[in-house]
């Protein structure tokens, strides 16, 4: 069997291209993805279940030849659905409930050769910056294992940064890729609006602000994943313009110099971490030293104006996802089956009119054009990806006594800061951990593209990917290492 030292060594795309070679087999690098959940899963609380007999009988079975043949992988329980496993959105509303059908960002994941072994946690709804689901439990961060592995995505983030899998599922909402990567020193893309298909349960979930894709620990992996899974499905609400070329090829050859503003306070005036201002003002120097033309140059926009505007988005899609759990499992609503702030949520949501909604996606929509604006200016914005450190576990607390939908939502939008934005606008973005703090912990840097154009954003990213490589840092729970216990 191949040690997890070794295993954890490549990305998905040597993965695969050793397996294609014969040098390793689908079978030992499977049993290595499931001794390294093992060995940190009970420290991290990262996966929620693990289906090694499902996983193993596809191996059987033949690997697909795709362009990640025999990684293993591990999916996100929102959004997407893997036939036959736990689907439960963090809710113990949802309690029970298995996947029906493969979706179609499922079917294509199979396709490019992925095996897929188990699920990973979200926090209730998908609806926090940091994922500690009542049902379940908190995950832990991988580099500190008292803060928070972000959220929503927070368990698929926790488990590639551990090196249980090289990229797993993940989706975003209002930062739930790029949060998680910033909180575990990984790479998060979130596409374009409409690049990933949500069919076809969706035609745009979370009213068009929320983005399918994965986690990964290299941008080679992000570009491969995208040339495997763009596109839109069959009977899509819209076609997005295919790529003019591979995003795998984009990254192999040097990319155009780049008009990049950068920014290091908040939309909303919340306070920046002085360690993470001064990543960003580093970053921008890296960028400056690689020929790119860097000025700082803040994007302002009426930060109340949009909040209020999401937050009606966020709270009427609750009342959506309950009354859908309610469909399915026959149970009722209750405090008793939501948390605190869920709840208030829901109920918040159920008294949105439909008018109240449209004039809140009026809002988003003007908001969407002064951004389209700045943009005609500049190629790329640079800012934080969140504004402080990874918080300690608890400090965000969805289930928190008498917490209301405002006040909730004030939490996780202020330390959440500069990510919702661009889920409006459907603009690219994407995390990279390019610094550190005196802890050594990631700091995740955000660089938002023009819309449709993800390749800029990561032909930079490779560029910077080379300039200040990160795959030399390791966390302290890493499936390579002795996993101490959790004092």
């Amino acid at each position: 069997m191949i040690d997890l030292q070794t295993y954890a060594g490549f990305d998905g795309v040597g993965l695969a291209e050793a397996i294609s070679k014969g040098e390793l087999k689908a079978e030992e690098v499977l049993d290595a993805a499931l001794a390294g959940a093992e060995a940190v899963n009970g420290t991290l609380n990262c996966i929620l279940a693990m289906l090694p007999d499902a996983a193993r009988e596809t191996v059987r079975a033949g690997v697909p030849r795709g362009p990640f043949g025999g990684v293993p992988f591990l999916v996100k329980e929102c959004v997407l659905m893997m036939k036959g496993a736990p689907y439960r959105l963090g809710s113990r509303l949802l309690e029970g409930f298995v996947a029906p059908y493969d979706t179609e960002l499922m079917a294509r994941f199979r396709r490019a050769g992925l095996i897929a072994f188990g699920t990973t946690s979200t926090p209730e709804f998908a609806y926090s910056a940091t994922t500690e689901p009542v049902m379940f439990g908190p995950t832990r961060n991988p580099w500190d294992v008292h803060r928070t592995s972000g959220g929503s995505s927070g368990g698929a983030a926790a488990a590639v940064a551990a090196g249980v899998v090289p990229v797993a599922h993940a989706n975003d909402g209002g930062g739930s890729i790029r949060i998680p990567a910033a909180c575990c020193g990984l790479v998060g893309l979130k596409p374009s609006r409409g690049r990933v298909p949500q069919g076809p349960d969706y035609g745009e979930a979370l009213e068009g602000l929320a983005a399918e894709f994965v986690v990964t620990r290299t941008v080679r992996d992000a570009a491969a994943m995208l040339d495997a899974v763009q596109g839109a499905d069959v009977g899509a609400w819209f076609a997005i313009a295919p790529p003019p070329q591979p995003y795998s090829e984009v990254i192999r050859r040097p990319g155009r110099r780049l008009r990049i503003a950068f920014m290091d306070t908040s939309f909303s005036g919340t306070a920046v971490d002085a360690e993470v201002q001064d990543g960003v003002r580093a970053t921008a120097r890296t960028c400056a030293d690689l020929g790119h033309h860097v000025e700082q140059a803040p994007l302002k926009i009426d930060w109340e104006s949009f909040y209020g505007a999401t937050v009606v988005v966020w709270s009427v899609f609750a009342a959506a996802v309950v009354a859908w759990m309610e469909s399915v499992t026959g149970r009722t609503a209750s405090p008793e089956l939501l948390e605190t702030a869920t709840w208030a949520t829901y109920q918040a949501g159920r008294r949105i009119s439909a008018v109240e909604l449209v004039a809140a996606k009026g809002v988003l929509n003007a908001a969407s054009r002064q951004v389209g604006r700045f943009f005609e200016n500049y190629d790329v914005l640079l800012t934080p990806t969140v504004a402080r450190l990874p918080v300690a576990l608890g400090a965000l607390d969805q289930n928190a006594a008498g917490i209301t939908a405002d006040a909730w939502a004030r939490e996780t939008f202020e330390w959440a800061n500069f990510t919702p934005l661009f889920n409006a606008t459907g603009q690219p973005a994407i995390s990279l951990p390019l610094c550190r703090t005196s802890e050594n912990l990631p700091i995740g840097m955000q660089f938002v593209g023009r819309m449709n154009d993800e390749a800029t954003l990561l032909a930079l990213a490779a560029e910077l990917e080379q300039a200040l490589p990160w795959s030399r840092f390791k966390p302290v729970v890493h499936v390579s290492r002795d996993v101490p216990p959790v004092a």
